[in-house]
């Protein structure tokens, strides 16, 4: 086990499954303690049980919620070192023409407020014991906007902007603050896309593969680490030669 975690105490949003569930495994694995905050209780207890960790129900487009989570995660495993945001959704594969309003309000609530409401719960904390560490999950959509995907590649652009924000604010405050960038991974998520949107995607990765959740666990466990001291307000690209900046 490396030793650069241990006794951090680690929040992972969405963690129960895909990116969150590999992230908080890496993360538990070096060492950290992690609560999982999760819409799905039920799932997330069998993984928090299994890292020996905790698992909490979240709605992280409540404010009010996670405070509650970071109350209840902070009473279990002590004060909060690292968040990675990570909860979201992809909402439907149509062109903006037609795109129900419903359904582009949801996906700004969770992927960008969302990030939002947990940063700014977490971000308090951190400064005044003088160290954190903050890993914003956007995506490569957020850089070059995928077609008929509006509200989702506007969210993820979104917490591409806090994370340069936030990063800036806190950068000489012992809190770094960064997010990665990746191209689509095969995980449940792929079910809320239509097989057109996901060969599209495959189609403008230049290794010509979908990203392994583990691959993206290993970036994040770096920016969530010691080893990481003079990146913030930062983005990694992790999209297989997509991104060109």
């Amino acid at each position: 086990m490396a030793e650069g975690l241990t006794g951090k105490i680690a929040v992972v949003t969405g963690g129960a499954r895909g990116i969150g569930l590999a992230v908080a495994e890496r993360l538990a694995s070096d060492g950290a303690r992690v609560a999982l905050w999760e819409a799905d209780l039920v799932e997330a207890k069998s993984v928090a049980e299994r890292l020996g960790g905790h698992a909490v129900a979240c709605d992280v487009t409540d404010e009010a919620a996670v405070a509650a989570a970071l109350a209840s995660t902070e009473a279990a495993l002590g004060p909060v070192d690292i968040l990675v945001a990570n909860a979201g959704i992809t909402g439907p594969n149509l062109p903006v023409a037609t795109y129900p309003v419903a359904d582009w309000r949801r996906v700004i609530e969770v992927d960008l407020t969302g990030v939002f409401l947990c940063c700014q719960a977490v971000v308090p904390g951190m400064s005044k014991r003088g160290w954190g560490r903050i890993v914003n999950i956007a995506s490569v959509a957020g850089k070059e906007g995928n077609p008929n995907a509006a509200a989702y590649s506007a969210a993820k652009a979104g917490v591409i902007g806090l994370t340069k924000s936030l990063g800036k604010e806190l950068a000489q405050s012992g809190v770094l603050v960064n997010c990665v960038t990746p191209a689509a991974a095969k995980t449940a998520i792929f079910d809320q896309m239509t097989p057109e949107h996901i060969a599209y995607m495959l189609s403008k990765i230049p290794m010509g593969r979908f990203v392994e959740v583990a691959e993206i666990a290993g970036l994040v466990r770096w920016l969530a680490g010691p080893e990481c001291g003079f990146s913030t307000g930062a983005v990694f690209d992790i999209s297989g030669g997509r991104a060109t900046y």
